[in-house]
């Protein structure tokens, strides 16, 4: 029977859920698996450890922040999704070739249509442009929402990542925005997506003021750890549909376990774990 060594390469990993969520899913298929972590002391490391895996004999790779563009060009080749993204969380080793995938965008993308059928997004306000943050924007705009705009804290960033968008899915479908023009912003969107560390464990605290928060408004935070961060306590109060973050993380790890095995995992199954070990 074909045994599988895979690896997560990323800065501060050591609480990371994926060699569980790997692991547990692997044991129901029958399959024999071991992930390992890789901690990299920052993102230059990357494609030593790459190279590094490779001679070790491992059969993939999921790779996490600061490495998911960094490690573009240690790679033989990209998925056309990895390619448009600029940006990778999957690489699987076939035969001499390293190639790079993207599983975050449909990861995200698979979670909101489960968890949140039929939301309005005809304008959808996201907070954050980070390397999670274009992910997300990616699978909203793909999966049809009419104008994005995109708000961060580092008005270039925005700037950048609303260009990308504007580029990839045509003019008009997103713009950038600064924090203080949320007040404006936010009364006539039908959604938010949150895309900051703001609610984790060690960031505690709302994105924004709560104040701005309105029952019709759905609101979709990427955090998973809480499962509910403090922006869905108070949305889900006021009566917000909600969704969080860890529907993105098992997809995203679903949809890299098949590319690793080619066998489907059960999503449900890891999605079920996945609360278990946030809830522990």
């Amino acid at each position: 029977m074909t045994s599988y060594l895979i690896g997560l390469i990323g800065s501060g990993i050591g609480p990371s859920l994926s060699p569980a969520l790997h692991e547990r899913e692997a044991v129901r298929l029958g399959i024999p698996y071991v992930y390992r972590l890789i901690e990299a002391a920052d993102a230059a490391e990357v494609g030593e450890l790459v190279r590094a895996a490779r001679r070790f004999g491992f059969d993939g790779l999921n790779i996490t922040h600061p490495c998911k563009r960094a490690v573009l060009p240690h790679l033989d080749g990209l998925s056309a999704d990895a390619a448009t993204l600029g940006a990778v969380n999957t690489v699987v080793f076939d035969g001499e070739r390293a190639v790079g995938h993207n599983t975050d965008w449909t990861g995200f993308a698979e979670s909101f249509a489960r968890d949140l059928p039929g939301a309005p997004t005809r304008r959808v306000t996201q907070l954050g442009a980070g390397g999670a943050g274009a992910a997300v924007a990616h699978a909203l705009l793909t999966l049809g929402a009419g104008e994005l705009t995109v708000v961060d804290a580092e008005p270039g960033r925005a700037r950048a990542l609303a260009g990308e968008l504007a580029e990839r899915f045509g003019a008009g479908r997103a713009r950038p925005a600064a924090p203080d023009d949320l007040p404006e912003l936010l009364p006539d969107a039908d959604g938010l997506v949150h895309a900051t560390p703001t609610g984790m464990a060690g960031h505690p605290g709302l994105p924004l003021p709560a104040a701005l928060l309105r029952p019709d408004l759905w609101v979709a935070d990427i955090v998973y750890r809480p499962l509910e961060t403090e922006l869905l306590r108070q949305a889900r109060a006021l009566g917000c549909r909600t969704l969080h973050g860890g529907g993105m993380v098992v997809f995203q790890a679903a949809h890299a376990f098949h590319l690793f095995t080619g066998r489907k995992p059960d999503a449900e199954r890891m999605l079920a774990h996945l609360t278990e070990l946030v809830t522990a």
